[in-house]
């Protein structure tokens, strides 16, 4: 695909990736994610808290709960409970991973890394990068 078209494309799943992120409970943060193979969305994702429990990220005093999960955990789990594989996929996040989801994103094959919003710490998409992970950061998404 041509680099301009593919940045047309980029633009538009992190669009819907922050639509995606408004279905968050969360209120510190609202994060979504998509993982895309071959031009089709095989996964989805938003921070949340695991299933089964309420839909309330934050604990009393507004800190998020240790077990909250990250949009981009979310979406992997999503995959590892399909029949569908990471490998080779892109995936796009409305902020960069943490330390250890950029892991997860490794260790599930993906090739390339899609994000709007750079999180304080770095050492994630530092550690992507390192593993061979292609990274793109779009802080505008005005076409």
């Amino acid at each position: 695909m041509k680099p301009e078209k593919q940045h047309l494309y980029d633009i538009a799943y992190l669009k819907m990736a922050t639509e995606w992120s408004k279905l968050s409970y969360c209120k510190r943060r609202q994060v979504g994610a998509l993982i895309v193979k071959d031009k089709t969305i095989i996964s989805d994702g938003y921070n949340g808290t695991p299933s089964g429990f309420e839909n309330i990220c934050e604990d009393d005093a507004g800190y998020t709960k240790w077990y909250v999960l990250h949009a981009e955990a979310n979406a992997i789990l999503k995959v590892a409970s399909s029949t569908q594989s990471c490998r080779d996929a892109t995936l796009y996040i409305t902020m960069s991973p943490c330390q250890g989801c950029s892991k997860l994103i490794h260790q599930a094959g993906i090739k390339r890394l899609v994000y709007h919003e750079e999180y304080k710490d770095t050492s994630g998409v530092q550690f992507l990068r390192k593993a061979g992970v292609e990274i793109c950061h779009i802080p505008n998404l005005a076409e």
